[in-house]
């Protein structure tokens, strides 16, 4: 892990997307932002991770259905494991976005005087990205066209 950690203070932005549970919606925004990151050749100067503000999913692979909706447009999340945020998560990236109120809330509370920026991905005006966990899978598709649209504006506000 320090070896990881040099790597990352090398990095121009550090981003991390948080939901609640960390299975749907913020491993959709990692993948849907480093596939962006990756077409517009600046996969160098970023580190992006996602993470929750619950406890539940620690450890566990992404919603099927987030990885299907991913899968279906050319993106690999199935590799990613769930995990929340951290004290040290805001000190260790420079942007830290919640997908929707509440998180942003939660996350707001956490820490006294983080260093990172904690937003919404739709800031102004802000909205929020409804979870689709109890829905089916047109839900998980409307939530990847909504984070995909978020996150094109999001990597804008980086150059």
């Amino acid at each position: 892990m320090s070896a990881l950690r040099l790597s990352e203070r090398a990095l121009t932005h550090k981003v991390l997307f948080v939901c609640l549970g960390n299975i749907c919606r913020s491993p959709l925004a990692e993948g849907i932002f480093s596939g962006l990151v990756d077409d517009a050749e600046l996969s160098g100067d970023f580190f992006i991770d996602s993470a929750g503000t619950g406890a539940w999913h620690i450890g566990n692979p992404p919603d099927p259905r987030s990885v299907d909706v991913a899968e279906r447009h050319g993106i690999d999340i199935s590799h990613q494991q769930a995990r929340t945020v951290t004290l040290e998560d805001f000190d260790r990236f420079d942007v830290i976005v919640a997908m929707d109120g509440d998180n942003l809330s939660k996350l707001s509370a956490m820490s006294d005087a983080p260093r990172a920026e904690i937003r919404l991905l739709f800031n102004a005006p802000p909205m929020d990205v409804p979870d689709p966990y109890f829905g089916g899978p047109e839900g998980f598709e409307d939530v990847f066209r909504l984070i995909r649209s978020g996150c094109e504006k999001l990597l804008t506000t980086f150059r």
